[in-house]
């Protein structure tokens, strides 16, 4: 039986590997973004791999564009919640404005989307809540206060989910990545960042889509509340 995914930030980086990933399994793929022709660009690419996908734009630190997002995208059955914002600085130096667009995009809309679409999936007794957190909500990084705050509030939010749901049969899990080389990424940081890890390496999207497709599929199906570590042991040692 054919199930819908939405996935959240899904035209560039892991959430574009995470959308071609569940394309390619079988779902049909919203994709979300900001950018209309990265959007179309994706679309594409699920659909000449034989997948079935479509576009909406909407900004997920407007409270009102994600209520939108979430009538527009209709019944779903896997929620990926990727998008979102990162930023680093010292604390004395973060603006507040830009703290508060983390929390708006990386915290509240997940919740948003989690309340708009888990109940429709406990009462038809089937579902898959995937939220990407990270390596920085469990380990402290300088300049990380702000951004690690909003990953450790997701990581704690799957677990009340997991919770509030779990006996309905929706399943609710983090994948906590650690660095991974994405478009846009400062290549020289991930590859120090990589040296921390017990890999001695950062991670390619792919390997981080792959874990999610993992965790949307019935092969999951006794896996919830979970955080899983896709960091190259960098949590670990």
């Amino acid at each position: 039986m054919s199930q819908t995914a939405l996935v959240t930030g899904a035209t560039s980086g892991i959430g574009r590997a995470i959308a071609l990933e569940l394309g390619k399994a079988g779902h049909e793929v919203v994709v979300h973004g900001r950018d209309a022709l990265r959007g179309a660009a994706t679309v594409e690419a699920i659909t000449r791999a034989g997948g079935r996908a479509r576009f909406i734009a909407a900004d997920l630190t407007d409270a009102d564009d994600v209520r939108r997002l979430a009538a527009a995208a209709g019944q779903i059955d896997v929620l990926v919640n990727n998008g979102g914002l990162s930023a680093f600085a010292p604390t004395a130096e973060f603006p507040v404005d830009r703290f508060d667009a983390l929390f708006a995009g990386n915290v509240r809309a997940p919740f948003l989307l989690v309340a708009a679409f888990a109940p429709g999936m406990a009462e038809r007794g089937n579902g898959s809540i995937i939220s990407i957190g990270s390596m920085v909500g469990a380990i402290g990084l300088p300049g990380g206060a702000a951004y690690g705050g909003t990953k450790a509030a997701l990581s704690a939010m799957t677990r009340a989910w997991a919770a509030e749901f779990s006996a309905k049969n929706v399943r609710v899990n983090l994948v906590a990545p650690g660095p991974v080389y994405t478009d846009g990424a400062d290549s020289d940081f991930i590859k120090y960042l990589g040296s921390t890890t017990a890999m001695d390496r950062g991670a390619e999207p792919r390997e981080i889509a792959e874990v999610v497709a993992f965790l949307a599929s019935p092969a999951a199906g006794y896996i919830t509340g979970a955080t899983i570590a896709v960091d190259g042991g960098r949590t670990a040692i």
